[in-house]
């Protein structure tokens, strides 16, 4: 066994190891930098524990969002109504960090209810063109804040 983890470990060192340097040589080597990091969380007054959008690159990592209004009250009218506010929550961060709901490239939609699956995909497809529909995960989950019925986050990256 320690025979095997030896070779396991040489093998490592003398075939992947290259493999990766010769990866990173092809991507500009080792004079590239890492990429910047940016927390909304650090240009805010907002109080809440977490950061409404973080960009890494190009990329952005959004946060969660409920259907919300300005005042910080659900949407009225139950899934539909939540899902529209919440995706038009969704488009103003992303205009708001130069991306669009055009370059969303990832969502991931909990619901409160999965018999309400129907209901929100009827309002979710008309906020994205048929031919760029974001890749998707969508799950029930026991609870969301403020007992919304839909919860949203995305990730995108910028134009």
């Amino acid at each position: 066994m320690k025979q095997i983890r030896f070779f396991a470990a040489l093998a490592v060192v003398l075939f992947v190891l290259p493999l990766i340097a010769q990866t990173q040589e092809s991507k500009g080597g080792a004079q590239s930098t890492k990429p910047s990091v940016e927390y909304s969380s650090a240009r805010s007054s907002s109080t809440r524990p977490f950061s409404d959008v973080v960009r890494v690159g190009d990329t952005l990592y959004l946060a969660g969002k409920l259907g919300t209004d300005s005042t910080g009250k659900l949407a009225e009218g139950g899934i539909k109504a939540e899902t529209k506010q919440t995706l038009e929550n969704i488009r103003t961060v992303l205009d708001k960090n130069g991306s669009s709901l055009d370059h969303v490239v990832k969502c991931t939609v909990m619901l409160a209810d999965m018999k309400e699956w129907a209901d929100m995909n009827s309002v979710y497809v008309t906020f994205f063109k048929k031919d760029r529909m974001p890749a998707r995960s969508a799950f029930g989950v026991s609870g969301l804040a403020l007992n919304a019925r839909v919860e949203i986050e995305c990730i995108a990256v910028v134009k």
